[in-house]
């Protein structure tokens, strides 16, 4: 795993641990465990929270196939600033672009 995948990884599990959190500081988990395991809370997670978490369950898992960093629509390189700023990102920004528009 190159430098920047464990940096992307280590922010991805911390949003992870943070969007999972409850209102309850003291009902922290595991954050290596998978978001569908904050299912069972008390308090559901909100849709756009929910959204979010499959986002970064999506981009570990392509840290974990070797994929990261590349665009999942043309292949390219997706940019080292554009994975520091969005590192759960799928598209470059010219694909983003292009995604936005149609």
């Amino acid at each position: 795993m190159s430098r920047i995948e464990a940096e992307a990884r280590n922010l991805l599990l911390k949003r992870r641990e943070s969007l999972c959190r409850g209102p309850m500081e003291s009902q922290r988990g595991d954050p290596t465990s998978s978001w569908r395991d904050w299912e069972s809370q008390v308090e559901p997670i909100a849709e756009p929270a929910r959204r979010e978490l499959a986002d970064i369950e999506e981009a570990l898992r392509r840290i974990e196939e070797g994929s990261y960093g590349r665009c999942v629509a043309c292949g390219g390189p997706m940019g080292l600033q554009r994975i520091r700023a969005i590192p759960e990102a799928r598209y470059c920004v010219t694909c983003s672009g292009h995604r936005d528009l149609g």
